[in-house]
């Protein structure tokens, strides 16, 4: 049963335009908590969640949608990804607003980067190609393609819509699993740059998907009003496990909080939804944002009951939850 919904702990303004993309940088005790957000205008904020004020404000994709944005590095370093069609690596050490390094992926689409931690200083980035399908598989800081992961032409995919780089418990090749145009989810092989598996989950085209390695286990939304859970077995193949349909359709985005405990949806009804993850049930529906909610992230922080739910609006508000925190 659904729990009365709070209000947010607190809302960030001031970023002129839709916010597209949230990432937390709050696990170091020693540094002040912070939110990046990245913006339909081009710009990318640092918010201090103590001052609940941005104190930079990063401008380096041409006034072009930023798409994703992500730390490294204890939070000084972050990567971009602008529909400029520019992955950027800023140094913001100390003040600094710099663009160091760049990538040109040629996508014109609005699929968002993966990155995952190898080992320290060492990455490996998933990247939406120019070519229809094509997805680019790149090590950092070397910029070095690993591969190129293409679909058969027979498959009929379309554009890649989402995807969730992640480091099996039994194997040491990233897997990569691909959200699709055509409302399949696609698991690749990096290394062996092949399909393992493939699931038609939705009759629209995906539009956000997260992953929990630990249950190997998914979850999908799109344009449609079904959430889709799925599981992957031991010979690597991706079957259904779940479907909730919900009240309205349209998920723009959805992750799965680090404890694995409950998950989080944004909705094109202007509302996010938590729901328990070791069984799809509602637990709440939020409700402040005036347009429709285009992306949600949970903190990082070390303790258990100082986590927060951030969810960036249409409305170009930022919404700051504290819910399900407790240890």
């Amino acid at each position: 049963m659904s729990i009365p919904p709070p209000d947010p702990a607190f809302v960030l303004r001031g970023t002129g335009a839709a916010v597209n993309s949230l990432n937390f940088n709050c696990g170091i005790p020693e540094q002040q908590p912070l939110l990046f957000s990245g913006s339909e205008n081009g710009l990318i904020h640092v918010w201090n969640l103590k001052t609940h004020r941005a104190g930079t404000k990063l401008d380096g994709h041409n006034g072009k949608s930023v798409l994703w944005v992500e730390a490294l590095q204890r939070g000084n370093t972050i990567l971009s990804q602008g529909r400029d069609q520019q992955v950027c690596l800023w140094n913001i050490d100390e003040g600094r607003e710099q663009v160091t390094d760049s990538i040109f992926t040629e996508s014109v689409g609005f699929c968002r980067c993966s990155l995952l931690s190898l080992e320290p200083g060492q990455w490996m980035l998933a990247v939406p190609s120019g070519n229809m399908s094509e997805v680019q598989i790149l090590n950092l800081p070397s910029k070095t393609r690993v591969c190129t992961l293409e679909p058969d032409a027979d498959a009929k995919l379309g554009m890649p819509m989402c995807m969730k780089l992640w480091q099996p418990l039994t194997s040491s090749a990233p897997l990569l699993l691909v959200g699709y145009e055509n409302g399949s989810v696609t698991l690749w092989n990096t290394a062996e740059r092949k399909v393992l598996s493939r699931l038609k989950c939705h009759v629209e085209p995906v539009m956000g998907l997260d992953f929990d390695p630990q249950k190997a286990r998914g979850i999908s939304g799109s344009s449609d009003r079904f959430l889709h859970s799925w599981k992957l077995d031991e010979q690597q193949n991706l079957k259904l496990h779940e479907q909730l349909e919900l009240t309205n359709a349209g998920i723009a985005d959805i992750q799965i909080r680090q404890d694995c405990r409950i998950l989080a949806t944004a909705g094109w009804d202007h509302r996010i939804r938590i729901f328990g993850w070791k069984k799809i049930r509602p637990l709440a529906v939020l409700q402040y944002h005036s347009d429709s909610v285009h992306c949600v992230a949970f903190s990082d922080h070390s303790k258990p009951t100082e986590r927060q739910l951030a969810a960036g609006s249409k409305d170009q508000r930022i919404s700051i939850w504290s819910i399900y925190n407790e240890t």
